[in-house]
């Protein structure tokens, strides 16, 4: 005996068969978003704040570990809301583009001293207005007496392009894809400000190994467990006013047994980063923050 199918229910089975089929090939939202997305404040990035054309600057006294000890410098964050097209996937010059969206773009930039030679690193973190948890783009290059090494890693729906160019042999030019869903580690100084911190907040999460290096290696991804606390009181041994500061939260990334970074933030919108300490010693204090147009030359004309 046949069966007879009601219309809507057909019609019904029909679209949701080919939403399916779009929602795979375009990658669809959810896609486009970290298992951990709901612990994010999504609408973190969309204050005022970064509508008046100009960019948080904040500047932490650091100290990083290389040839075995460590080097203490200057690690300078900025934080500016951009217009990207979607063809370059860059800032784009034209407006009238109908491929637009923006993104909060994150820039950090050190010359790290050593006996011989200084390391120079500049990292760019983009994610979407709309989504502080996941990165769009990243890219790192380095420049120190051995050589040049730039790396890119871009979303595309459920994966990342991963390009580099380095010196290492093994490694040489290449690109290749990974499996998307995970966090930087390098963007965790920022996207953790968006996030709905609670004391006692645990969850898990994916994280990649820090990207701040002349290697150009597939990154490790951890399965790394986030606790928040909020504390009474931190210590800087910097000269940034805490008075200013009334709440205080604490995020411990357990990135494995062995390795755990810690972070400080502000309990006050923009919930800057006061402190962080990692397992490498890749620690930094907040020394000074403010808001700047930091690509205008001033001075006398």
């Amino acid at each position: 005996m046949k069966k007879i199918i009601d219309t809507n229910v057909l019609m019904s089975l029909i679209l949701l068969g080919l939403m399916s089929v779009l929602y795979a090939c375009t990658g669809g939202n959810a896609q486009d978003r970290i298992p951990s997305a709901e612990h994010f404040n999504q609408e973190w990035a969309k204050e005022s704040t970064w509508d008046q054309g100009q960019a948080e600057v904040a500047k932490y006294q650091a100290t990083r570990t290389i040839y075995g000890k460590p080097r203490n410098f200057e690690y300078v964050f900025v934080l500016v809301k951009e217009t990207f097209n979607e063809e370059y996937k860059v800032k784009t010059d034209d407006y009238s583009r109908n491929d637009l969206f923006d993104v909060m773009k994150v820039n950090k930039f050190a010359r790290i001293p050593t006996d011989n030679y200084p390391y120079h690193f500049m990292t760019s973190i983009f994610y979407k207005r709309d989504q502080p948890s996941m990165a769009y783009k990243l890219t790192n290059s380095s420049q120190e007496w051995c050589g040049n090494t730039a790396k890119y890693f871009i979303a595309d729906g459920k994966q990342y392009t991963f390009g580099y160019n380095s010196y290492w042999d093994g490694q040489g030019v290449g690109e290749t894809t990974i499996k998307g869903g995970f966090m930087f580690e390098d963007q965790l100084s920022h996207s953790l400000r968006a996030l709905n911190f609670a004391d006692g907040l645990s969850f898990q999460q994916g994280v990649a190994e820090s990207q701040i290096s002349s290697k150009a290696k597939e990154p490790t991804i951890y399965n790394a467990t986030f606790s928040v606390e909020a504390i009474d009181d931190l210590q800087l041994s910097t000269d940034y006013d805490m008075n200013q500061i009334n709440d205080i939260w604490k995020v411990t990334v357990q990135l494995d047994n062995s390795k755990a970074n810690e972070y400080w933030f502000a309990g006050e919108y923009p919930n800057i980063l006061l402190k962080q300490q990692t397992w490498d010693n890749r620690n930094y204090e907040l020394k000074e923050q403010y808001m700047d147009d930091y690509w205008v030359i001033k001075g006398n004309s």
